[in-house]
């Protein structure tokens, strides 16, 4: 009977994602959860052996999730009960939302009992008129909308009442969902790895963390597999956490697809939210590799701040100067550098892209755009699907062109006090950073393929001298692999040497 009521809600969601308008979809943020996902989900939350336990799915589509966590309580749980509330405002999706949920009812001849909520999740749960059925739960359970979220919006304002700041819905519902639980109330949702790091999830991930203690997250490797049919293609994470519960330890695990092959550990909850990290990233050491590099990354003595090195984004938005931009030289105009001008390992200038590529400032405010001549390290913000490396660092050499020179906004640069660096330490950071040891330690705490200037500052570098060592033994051009990690291992092993 379980079996089939998981094959009905299959069918359902199909049906449902059918019929879904496009535009009304990329609105809502609609991406229905496949039941094979949907019943990993729901093995994630610890259920009482008896009693009663009241559900909430907020964004609850056509039901799916709901009829997961009920299929578990069945099959497991013969003498606990349950009461469902699914929230949903999308009324064409309405009739296959109650389809499931009355097929959830009758299988459990009487353990379970459902109520919708036709109404958008934000406005529902906040205000002065929020719906009072949407609070105290044992369980929330949700795969939430994925949309940004207007700095401006009403909803993002509302949200900002419960103390939160979600720059999309899926924060939003994540923050809300977080505080309609009961004291020892567990959160599982499917999302984004995205809100683990960066700037933009900042006060969300403070204000989560400090909801909720994390019991379990388990990694996709596969950005395709998990919602093949409705085109998303970012890396997914499934996580559970209890209100107010014990910051001891996380169980960790990753599949390649859903149940396939998925591999288990516990680790110290230190390991994952380490408690002197002020962005309070979440970092997801999957296996022991994982461990041993983020173990030999934080041994490192230096920090940029240590190395008096700083990194910055690209001064120049280009649509914001375009009557700066020129696609030829000409008097006044100097380099502008976008990401397509990385190449191998170096900064390459002028280059067959299609890009403006010199910057003359017109005002005043414009020549604060440049930066000095100088040698200069150069990150890309946004790795390709084509790239091996989530960090593809390059060199810019001034002995290309004298004078200053202008970065675009998709490009992060390594200086020192807004000037060049010497050539040592250009080469001997752009080495590091292209190195297999930083982009595997990166990987643990970043699921998408931006570079974010807070990420590059978290990491943890070689001293002065042996980055200049490094530096001193780079080629012109960025070598193979396998090169780059040997002069990396080679300089390693010096400080590792030193420190003994």
């Amino acid at each position: 009977m379980q079996s089939d009521l998981l094959a009905l809600a299959e069918r359902t969601r199909v049906a449902a994602l059918s019929g879904l308008e496009p535009k009304t979809q990329e609105s809502l943020g609609q991406f229905f959860t496949p039941a094979r996902a949907a019943a990993l989900i729901a093995m994630a939350p610890r259920l009482p052996e008896t009693g009663h336990i009241k559900v909430l799915d907020p964004g609850a589509g056509s039901g799916m999730l709901s009829a997961a966590i009920a299929v578990r309580v069945l099959a497991e749980r013969p003498d606990l009960s349950m009461h469902i509330i699914a929230v949903e405002c999308d009324d064409t999706v309405l009739p296959y939302l109650m389809t499931t949920l009355e097929a959830c009812k009758e299988a459990g001849d009487g353990r379970v009992t459902y109520e919708v909520v036709e109404a958008d999740y934000i406005t529902a749960s906040t205000g002065v008129n929020a719906d009072d059925r949407l609070a105290e739960f044992d369980l929330v359970i949700q795969n939430p909308p994925y949309a940004k979220l207007a700095a401006s919006s009403a909803g993002r304002a509302s949200v900002r009442e419960v103390g939160a700041d979600a720059p999309n819905l899926y924060a939003a519902f994540l923050a809300l969902a977080a505080a309609a639980l009961k004291p020892g109330g567990q959160l599982v949702a499917i999302t984004p790895r995205s809100f683990c790091n960066g700037p933009y999830f900042g006060a969300f991930r403070s204000y989560l963390l400090d909801q909720i203690a994390l019991d379990r997250v388990h990694v996709f490797e596969s950005r395709s597999t998990v919602f093949a049919d409705t085109g998303v293609l970012q890396e997914n994470v499934i996580f559970s956490g209890t209100k107010e519960g014990a910051r001891n330890q996380v169980t960790l695990s990753t599949s390649s697809g859903h149940q396939d092959d998925a591999s288990h550990r516990t680790v110290n909850y230190a390991e994952v939210v380490h408690p002197e990290d002020p962005h309070r990233f979440i970092r997801i050491a999957a296996n022991d590799e994982d461990t041993a590099v983020a173990e030999q990354m934080l041994s490192l003595p230096d920090t940029l701040v240590s190395l008096g090195l700083t990194v910055s984004t690209g001064r120049v938005v280009d649509f914001r100067s375009r009557e700066c931009l020129l696609t030829e030289a000409t008097e006044g105009a100097v380099p502008l550098i976008y990401p397509g001008n990385i190449r191998d390992g170096l900064v390459t200038w002028p280059r067959a892209i299609r890009k403006p590529q010199w910057f003359r400032p017109v005002t005043d405010k414009d020549e604060k755009f440049l930066v000095p001549q100088g040698w200069y390290c150069v990150v890309k913000r946004f790795s390709s699907k084509e790239e091996r490396r989530r960090i593809v660092a390059a060199v810019w050499s001034p002995e290309q062109t004298a004078g200053p020179v202008a970065f675009e906004n998709h490009v992060n640069v390594f200086h020192i006090n807004g000037g060049g660096l010497d050539r040592e330490m250009a080469f001997g950071l752009s080495l590091w950073l292209n190195s297999s040891l930083v982009d595997k330690f990166f990987r643990t705490f970043s699921g998408h393929t931006q570079v974010n200037a807070t990420d590059l500052r978290t990491l943890r570098f070689p001293d002065s001298q042996s980055l200049h060592d490094l530096g001193r033994l780079a080629p012109h051009q960025l070598p193979v692999q396998t090169e780059i990690d040997i002069l990396v291992n080679k300089v390693l092993d010096v400080v590792g040497a030193a420190a003994v």
